[in-house]
């Protein structure tokens, strides 16, 4: 699975590998690209954002404090039960992402 980044594509390999190699490996992979809102990844990407905000924007001293900061952060945000306000829905996705929802038609 990939996000939606640039730097995921099949044009990136030819950046990197001769012409002949690249396109051999863009024919062996199948590109799966995760939604933009609504999927694990964005939500662990929002969260680490957070925490980097929230918590980490200054400098530790130590690993032991690190994990101290990180642990009062995360007990925080967990008491306060956060939520992501997810708006892409499943008739979204259906639209969205028609190729992975087949349907059968009744005759």
């Amino acid at each position: 699975m990939l996000d939606d980044r640039n730097t995921h594509t099949p044009g990136v390999l030819y950046e990197a590998f001769a012409p002949a190699e690249a396109r051999q490996l863009a024919a062996r992979i199948e590109w799966h690209y995760t939604p933009k809102h609504g999927s694990w990844l964005n939500m662990a990407e929002i969260e680490l954002s957070a925490l980097a905000f929230q918590c980490l924007d200054r400098r530790v001293p130590d690993t032991e404090a690190l994990k101290r900061e990180v642990a009062a952060w995360e007990s925080r945000r967990n008491t306060a039960a956060v939520k992501a306000g997810w708006q892409f829905t499943t008739a979204d996705a259906r639209v969205k992402l028609k190729k992975l929802y087949p349907t059968t038609q009744v005759q």
